[in-house]
């Protein structure tokens, strides 16, 4: 009997999907993208309408063989990617495939036209695997080709920008078409934070106590009817002498009752900034345990299953069956008082696909409690987040009864009016399940006003009564009896933490969220920016970068061109416009762009005059060079025979002067195996090794593990960093010459989240800079870059 075939891009979601579906059915991974441009040149036809020059992925064509021979034996091919741009394309490719000119005279193209369908699984369960299979349809080539657009930009800005980057910089580097513009908002923010001047300001508070308990605080909010503004420690002085030891009493009484709506359903940007917030997840470890949590995972008696809908989406919208089984859910464990008498609904951004629902939930019955045995703990975490977060959003609000009282000293000499914000929660609403987290740091800029609304609203007042006289309430710590006066100072633009940054990208219409978690990984990776106490912080390398590129591209990295690029995709996506076009227009702009960026000076060069501190070793004046990991001093002599390889580490004072950093060597547990003596970590020309401590007297090194076991069976060794005799850096096994296991490429400490390999390559070429991607060949997973 024919089988019908479907092709998915996971072999995890395609053993969720064989699950569900009878004998008739043959499920197959793609294992990502089949076809792509080739690694090794531009691979876009300039002269010719930007025609790509997709190749097959290597290591690929053995997976094509294969699907291409179930096609052939099915009497219906069912193309079931992801459900957006990348998906698509996939889709096309694998039809193009299929479809593609016959081999032979005896095999007619018509053998399988006709047959090959497309089909969306927006989540992967029964019912909407068979619900889509019931109506299939045909690729979508607007999704095809804002996808290709945007493919041939990247590729474009990629290729040629990185191979300038590595003529003006340094090797290695590499250019982005959207990550320039996250590294641009990263160093403004730094060069802010670099002019920012630190303001005095004081603020005064009172406890008050009237016929009720328990005391109460109160912040002095105005002064003859003028905001409360005091610089000074003696402005402050003179406000506590003037209102000390005096009664007060209260002006008016505000009570409001006050609601506090649900929160929409999770779309991407959303989830990763709340997993950043709420569960410290960097947005690349929250799309992978989403991914898991999409393709299926083990749950019991139920076998694989999928857990939640697709993770990749921009609109907020949820089935009516979705709906229907949440407000059970809330009907049933938390009231009907908690559920409103209309389902809520939520609008959608202007570009979201209406296709997509939000991130919820396959099944609101499927609560996190009875999962907990079946997900690994942070798995579980990110489906308790969304679960919660979407119940509340099928909730009532919370209602709040908020009270406002102004007060004022009797006999001061001036009108000071000091005031309390309180708030009783009446009903909890949603709140019951679920309430958004907030950036500390954007709540630390807000005006005075709008943190007294937000903050002082969350505590309980006494009853009290207009006209009602209050005293003062010593309390220890004070600065007079019943007076607290407190010195601040204004505080820096914070650093972006991943939730700031995301948030940032979407205010300002930079990059799609499906790509905000590969950014924030690239400039990672790329050592443009690294996270100090979990906030981004341009490197050496990055600001140097992203001066070079603020001089030589001003408009490709302009936020504004950026941002109207992914309006041109969106536009390419609704079949407004033809995807040519759109890449014409940026092109004509960037190419004018790269020739004046070629006349620009880079670091390379300009050759930096020789410093006035000497070489320890030999007393030649050390030079300022350009290194992987940014400026270093060199000893001019290391051309010399003998050379002379002597480097030191500096930072420039803000008076321009230099000063050495000292070299820190890293103690380890290990002893020299031929004096006994400590081994510590040292950094040497081609990166840091395991040296002993006794040199020069016992010259013992080793090379540095890398963090990565050797993954041959049985081995139990780590990866080593090694020289050939001609200095070819590569990497082996540490139990060598046991164990006989090497490769070329650096080894990075990383599963690949396709075939889950024990870590991830890195790759460099002069034409795409440095990729991430996964050792195997049959996988083909490449970090976006």
């Amino acid at each position: 009997m024919a089988k019908s075939l479907i092709i998915v891009e996971s072999p995890t979601k395609a053993r969720t999907i064989t699950k569900y579906l009878g004998r008739g059915y043959t499920v197959m991974a793609s294992v990502g993208h089949i076809k792509d441009l080739p690694t090794s040149k531009l691979g876009v036809d300039l002269e010719h309408n930007f025609e790509p020059q997709y190749v097959t992925i290597k290591g690929k064509s053995k997976i094509l063989v294969e699907i291409k021979k179930k096609a052939e034996e099915a009497d219906k091919v069912f193309l079931a990617p992801d459900p957006d741009r990348e998906g698509e394309a996939i889709a096309w490719h694998l039809e193009q495939e299929l479809l593609g000119k016959p081999k032979s005279k005896s095999k007619s193209k018509k053998q399988t036209e006709g047959k090959v369908f497309r089909v969306l699984f927006n989540e992967i369960t029964e019912s909407a695997i068979k619900r889509a299979l019931q109506s299939p349809g045909q690729v979508d080539m607007k999704l095809v080709n804002a996808q290709q657009a945007r493919r041939v930009l990247d590729r474009i800005v990629g290729y040629q920008g990185s191979q300038l980057l590595w003529t003006k910089v340094r090797r290695g580097l590499s250019m982005g078409r959207v990550q320039s513009v996250a590294m641009r908002l990263i160093c403004e923010r730094e060069q802010e934070r670099d002019a920012f001047r630190a303001e005095e300001y004081w603020s005064i508070a009172v406890v008050l106590s009237g016929a009720n308990p328990p005391p109460f605080e109160a912040k002095l909010h105005s002064i003859n009817g003028q905001d409360a503004s005091i610089a000074t420690e003696t402005e402050a002085r003179r406000i506590v002498e003037a209102i000390r030891g005096k009664e007060f009493v209260i002006d008016s009484i505000e009570r409001k009752e006050k609601r506090r709506n649900p929160v929409a359903p999770f779309i991407t940007s959303r989830l990763q900034q709340e997993a950043a917030r709420k569960l410290h997840f960097s947005s690349k470890k929250t799309m992978t345990l989403a991914q898991k949590l999409y393709e299926g995972i083990e749950i019991g008696t139920e076998g694989q299953t999928g857990l939640i809908t697709y993770m990749r989406t921009d609109s907020p919208r949820i089935s009516n069956e979705a709906m229907t089984e949440a407000r059970q859910v809330i009907q049933e464990r938390f009231g009907a008082e908690y559920l409103p008498a209309t389902p809520n609904v939520y609008k959608t951004q202007k570009a979201a696909q209406e296709a997509h629902e939000a991130i919820r939930p396959t099944s609101a019955a499927r609560d996190p409690e009875t999962l907990r045995q079946y997900l690994e703990p942070d798995v579980h975490k990110l489906y308790q987040l969304i679960w919660n977060r979407f119940i509340a959003s099928q909730m009532v609000p919370a209602i709040l009864d908020v009270t406002r009282v102004e007060s004022s000293p009797i006999k001061a000499n001036k009108k000071f009016l000091f005031r309390s914000i309180g708030t009783v929660v009446k009903f909890p609403g949603h709140t019951i399940v679920y309430m958004e987290g907030i950036d500390k740091e954007l709540y630390a800029q807000k005006q005075k006003s709008e943190q007294e609304d937000e903050d002082e609203a969350e505590r309980q007042l006494p009853l009290l009564s207009e006209g009602e006289r209050l005293r003062l309430v010593s309390q220890e710590g004070q600065t007079v009896p019943g007076v607290l006066s407190k010195q601040h100072f204004t505080q820096p633009p914070p650093r972006y933490n991943e939730a700031l940054l995301i948030k940032e990208l979407e205010e300002k219409g930079i990059g799609r969220p499906s790509t905000y978690a590969s950014i924030i990984s690239t400039i990672q990776d790329r050592k443009y920016a690294e996270k100090v106490d979990g906030r981004f912080a341009p490197t050496e390398t990055g600001r140097t970068v992203n001066d070079f590129l603020m001089k030589g591209f001003p408009d490709l990295i302009n936020v504004d061109f950026t941002s109207h690029m992914e309006e041109e995709l969106d536009e390419i996506e609704e079949g407004n416009k033809p995807w040519v076009t759109a890449v014409h227009e940026f092109y004509g702009t960037f190419a004018m762009d790269l020739e004046k960026a070629k006349t620009i000076p880079g670091p390379k060069d300009t050759v930096e005059p020789p410093t006035n501190i000497p070489c320890e070793k030999c007393g030649r004046m050390m030079e300022i060079k350009w290194g992987r990991n940014g400026k270093f001093l060199a000893c001019p002599a290391y051309k010399d025979k003998p050379p002379c390889k002597n480097t030191q580490n500096f930072e420039k004072l803000e008076d321009g002067t230099i000063k050495i950093v000292p070299k820190i060597e890293l103690t380890t547990d290990e002893k020299c195996e031929k004096c006994s003596s400590p081994m510590v970590v040292k950094t040497g020309r081609f990166g840091k090794f395991i040296a002993c401590s006794a040199y020069p007297e016992c010259k013992t090194t080793k090379p540095l593990a890398l963090g990565v076991k050797c993954p041959q069976p049985g081995c139990g060794g780590d990866l080593v960093q090694k020289r050939t005799r001609k200095g070819r850096s590569f990497f082996a096994c540490s139990k060598y010459p046991a164990c006989e296991y090497a490769l070329w490429d650096r080894p990075i400490n990383k599963a690949c989240p396709t075939c889950s390999a024990p870590f991830l390559i890195e790759k460099v070429s002069k034409q795409v800079g440095r990729s991430v991607q996964c050792r195997s060949e049959e996988c083909g997973y490449r970090e976006a870059g």
